[in-house]
């Protein structure tokens, strides 16, 4: 039996590979594709049983950002864009977001977007091991050598040149020694986590008033008469991909550590509540709701920020609002900084596009500094709490994603710590396998 060092201890290897991902998400997807496409072997380890992150906890929550300055992102995610786009009907398409400060989001059929996400990753050749927890990874010094996981069948050990953290809230690089911080840097406040829903059988035709983004009339009504929670004094919701349906991204629980297991059960259940009040609510005072019932709920309430790691580069404010560039800029993007109930009762969008904005994300931000082979993307990445609260959709984080499966693969071929690898050559190979408005401007 194979066996992996970790310091003294020598440990019983179930599997190896090159590239293990953790978190099947956007950030998970892009980096799996991307590490599997140039011919590595790539686990990809997710704990729930399916992929897709934020899409398959929030079913039908739109992708945004995914066209800064009227450019499409490009890349994996964009090859995935079209195939939906592609399907006879459309499973996807483009329109403008209600809130202005945003730019278009894609609306799909999330259950076809998650089946596509599959599709790819088959085809790329990448190991997927769903309902599969990722414990702990082992070190040697400075290196990662594998990683310790728990499924049905019991707990195994996977031995891999190189670990991508895109778990979300990064378990595995806390784990591993990477340094963080958890909320932002006033009070350590976290964004609010919501429980998204869809009604279906509404007759959207009779809705008035629909010209209000936050029905913020009705919501009022619904407080001052007890039959909704006083943090729904803005109740934002639109048109589902399918007719006569509406998506509602309302519900926001506050103060919920999302790497507490106990936090997050206890904001789901409320979340509950709370949604089953506003549909109730709408049913009652809303014409074109009376004949209308929730259709689909998000299993678990959508976490939106956790860790923000410490990497080579930290993203800042003034760099999402001056729009600035990097040599080593791997993907664009132009969201509202959106803060979601942070340390207040109300969501503060400040916007990028109505200035014509838009900023790229440097590699470094995925890279800490003092260990070898271990990668993060997605919203964990080195940012402060301002840029994160643009940084983390999921436009963006399938870009990170590529960027991070085509530096693993470049690290490994060329024997380098992933540090020192040349991010210009990183960024060309991003360029010619079509990821758009890397131009290598210098800052």
């Amino acid at each position: 039996m194979q066996r992996i060092s970790e310091s003294s201890r020598f440990l019983p290897v179930t599997a190896q590979t090159d590239v293990l991902v953790i978190g099947g998400g956007p950030a998970g997807f892009g980096a799996a594709v991307a590490a599997a496409r140039r011919g590595l072997d790539v686990y990809l380890l997710e704990y729930s049983h399916s992929v897709g992150g934020i899409m398959a906890t929030c079913p039908g929550m739109p992708i945004g950002a995914a066209y800064p300055n009227g450019m499409s992102v490009g890349g994996v995610l964009d090859e995935f864009l079209e195939r939906l786009y592609a399907m006879n009907p459309p499973a996807a398409h483009k329109r403008e977001c209600r809130l202005t400060e945003f730019g278009p989001e894609v609306f799909y059929d999330h259950e076809i977007a998650i089946f596509t996400l599959f599709e790819m990753l088959q085809e790329a050749g990448v190991k997927l091991l769903l309902n599969a927890t990722a414990l702990e990874p082992f070190m040697d010094e400075n290196e990662v050598t594998g990683v310790a996981y728990y499924d049905k069948s019991g707990r195994h050990t996977i031995a891999t040149k190189m670990l991508i953290d895109c778990s979300g809230d990064g378990d595995l690089a806390a784990k591993a020694g990477v340094p963080f911080v958890l909320g932002d840097e006033v009070n350590g406040a976290m964004m609010a986590v919501s429980l998204t829903f869809f009604m279906a059988n509404v007759d959207a035709a009779r809705i008035e008033e629909f010209d209000d983004p936050y029905f913020t009339q009705y919501a009022q009504k619904g407080i001052s008469s007890g039959r909704l929670h006083e943090d729904l004094h803005k109740i934002y919701w639109f048109p589902g991909f399918y007719d006569n349906t509406i998506f509602f991204n309302a519900v926001h629980i506050k103060d919920v550590d999302g790497t507490n297991p106990l936090d997050v059960a206890a904001a789901t259940i409320e979340a509950r509540k709370r949604v089953r009040q506003l549909a109730n609510f709408f049913k009652e005072e809303i014409g074109g709701f009376e004949k209308s019932h929730i259709e689909t709920m998000g299993p678990s309430v959508g976490v939106r920020e956790t860790r923000r790691f410490e990497g080579l580069y930290r993203l800042s404010g003034d760099d999402i609002y001056s729009g600035r560039k990097f040599t080593d800029g791997v993907v664009c993007c132009d969201n509202a900084v959106d803060t979601v109930c942070r340390g207040s009762n109300i969501s503060e969008y400040i916007s990028l596009i109505k200035n014509g904005i838009y900023y790229q994300v440097p590699f470094r931000c995925m890279v800490p500094g003092h260990i070898e082979n271990l990668l993060f993307a997605g919203r964990c990445i080195s940012a402060d709490s301002v840029a994160l609260a643009s940084v983390r959709g999921m436009a963006t984080c399938m870009g990170m994603g590529q960027a991070a499966g085509t530096a693993a693969a470049k690290s490994i071929s060329e024997n380098k710590a992933i540090r020192d690898i040349n991010l210009e050559e990183l960024v060309q190979e991003l360029r010619r396998n079509g990821v758009n408005g890397l131009n290598g401007s210098r800052s």
